[in-house]
């Protein structure tokens, strides 16, 4: 099958490399995405917002020649979950990488811009949960893959409107929750909530990470988005779900 990736924020398709060659192996098509926008000056950046990012992986699973696969880390989650919602019929399932699907309305998060962009605010901005696992040498390494984001892209609030979405299975792989754990969280959170529990077919698999697995263990990262697609029966997908 094909298998878009879409990177979290501020993070260039090639964030995905590492975690590629387990999902080659078991015999699918893995094409990382670039997000619109990613490092362009704060005059064209002005342009691009949550739904351009929606667009552009719209446009990929249009040009796939099936069913696909859409995996979303973190804020690449919203981009995701707004293109499953735009084309129902053509997405086998929905892999979310430390994150959860957005309810309609709700942006990715809030970060300070500067000049009409978001920058990289360095790996030291985050909660020691999130970066336990990267050591001096990775923080090095994976800071020079970044690049500033459009304000839109983090701030604009997702527009959902095909209900036909919570038919999509959905596979969250979270970086330290289980899912008792996430789902005591998400209940503080109400339309998180509810988005979540109206997905008929949904499962959470603890990675063992911190936010950003691609980096700090890609191949079991690579080896669960197997495991989620495996699950996925293209055949009967076709069958249940006319073009």
């Amino acid at each position: 099958m094909d298998v878009f990736l879409i990177p979290g924020l501020w993070l260039d398709a090639a964030s995905w490399d590492a975690v590629l060659p387990p999902i080659v192996a078991a015999g699918h098509r893995p094409v990382p995405l670039r997000p619109p926008g990613l490092g362009a000056p704060s005059d064209r950046a002005a342009e691009v917002g949550l739904a351009d990012w929606i667009a552009s992986v719209t446009a990929a699973v249009d040009a796939a020649d099936g069913p696909v696969v859409l995996v979303g880390h973190s804020g690449g989650g919203n981009a995701a979950w707004g293109a499953a919602d735009a084309r129902p019929d053509r997405v086998a399932r929905v892999v979310l990488v430390d994150t959860v699907p957005p309810p309609d309305g709700a942006p990715i998060n809030e970060f300070e811009v500067v000049d009409g962009v978001v920058p990289f605010p360095g790996w030291d901005f985050f909660d020691d949960e999130d970066v336990h696992d990267l050591d001096p040498a990775v923080r090095a390494r994976t800071a020079a893959l970044t690049g500033a984001v459009p304000e839109r892209i983090p701030h604009d609030p997702i527009a959902l409107r095909d209900d036909r979405r919570h038919g999509i299975p959905v596979t969250l792989l979270m970086g330290g929750l289980d899912q008792d754990a996430l789902e005591a969280q998400l209940a503080q959170w109400s339309g998180h909530f509810r988005e979540y529990t109206a997905i008929t077919d949904r499962e959470v698999v603890r990675i063992g990470s911190g936010h950003w697995p691609q980096f700090s263990i890609p191949e079991r990262l690579g080896a669960l988005i197997v495991a989620a697609i495996d699950m996925t029966h293209p055949a009967g997908f076709a069958d249940s779900h006319p073009a």
